[in-house]
């Protein structure tokens, strides 16, 4: 027996993946959520999203599947071969995939979603857990464009700005781009703050410094205050960012496009890493040049 139009399947419902489905649930739509892990379902029954025994039982009749996963590998598993949620979708399906993966696994699930009819969203999202219950994630789309026009009211609930780039795997270049940014600002604050605190200059009165300066992008104000209060915690971790540069240099690779400074970076969060920091929050790279430039924490 098929659902409603407004059922949607949720499979992975990690830090970013929970609170989108809470959303969602809040907007009126039945959402159905499998992930591994059953502490994170007995969250989500908690707080109003229903659960199914397997991913193959949440996404069969349902009108929309949504994905939210860590890695190509995980995507490839869970979507292809015989036994992979594509071939259990009903062919009139939206699959609407919001992990960050590479170009090559997404065009894999881009084939066998074609094979079996199912329209295939790349919709990776940008932004961190802190913020995916406000609604002010954003995300970047490709695929089929009378998909994204039927489901833009679905993703409104859960973003507050959706960019459609085109028909094919656009919106993965597009999300390795702004994590690349990302990872450079990274680095970039870094450096500068070190240098900052070597010419004598106190600690709160840098991060102003920076927060009302011409280059305070979005991403540089958000960090000021958890610096300030040396929080270090994550919200996107040493590990994560390492795991998405190296999606950025594979593709880099493949286009013949030299990324000197994502090799760059990439190498200073295998430095982290190694550290013991893979868990920590991407900015660590502030400790780290520190700890390379002889400063403590600032008093």
């Amino acid at each position: 027996m098929s659902r409603p139009d407004n059922s949607i399947a949720f499979i992975g419902i990690g830090k970013i993946g929970l609170p989108i489905a809470v959303r969602l649930a809040k907007a009126g739509y039945a959402v159905t959520a499998f992930d591994p892990n059953a502490v994170r379902l007995d969250e989500a029954r908690g707080l109003g999203v229903t659960s199914a025994p397997s991913a193959t039982d949440a996404v069969r009749d349902s009108a929309v599947v949504i994905s939210s996963l860590p890695d190509d590998g995980a995507l490839r598993s869970a979507m292809l071969g015989s036994g992979g949620l594509i071939a259990a979708m009903a062919p009139s399906a939206i699959l609407i995939e919001t992990s960050t993966v590479g170009v090559d696994a997404s065009s894999a699930v881009a084939a066998a979603a074609d094979a079996r009819g199912i329209a295939y969203l790349r919709t990776p999202i940008s932004g961190n857990a802190s913020i995916a219950h406000t609604g002010e994630l954003t995300c970047f789309v490709s695929g089929p464009q009378d998909a994204f026009v039927k489901v833009t009211p679905l993703l409104q609930a859960f973003t507050r700005a959706q960019t459609y780039l085109g028909a094919a795997e656009e919106a993965r270049y597009a999300k390795l781009a702004v994590n690349l940014m990302i990872a450079t600002t990274a680095a970039m604050m870094a450096e500068s703050l070190a240098l900052a605190r070597k010419g004598g200059i106190a600690w709160p009165d840098i991060l102003k410094v920076l927060h009302d300066s011409a280059i305070a992008s979005p991403m540089v104000k958000y960090k000021t205050a958890p610096l300030l209060a040396r929080d270090f915690a994550a919200t996107f971790s040493c590990a994560q960012m390492a795991k998405d540069l190296d999606l950025i240099l594979g593709a880099g690779h493949a286009a013949g496009v030299p990324l000197q400074l994502a090799a760059q970076v990439r190498e200073t969060y295998t430095a982290l890493i190694a550290s013991g920091d893979a868990e920590t929050d991407f900015l660590a790279t502030v400790r780290h040049v520190e700890r390379l430039s002889g400063l403590g924490e600032p008093l």
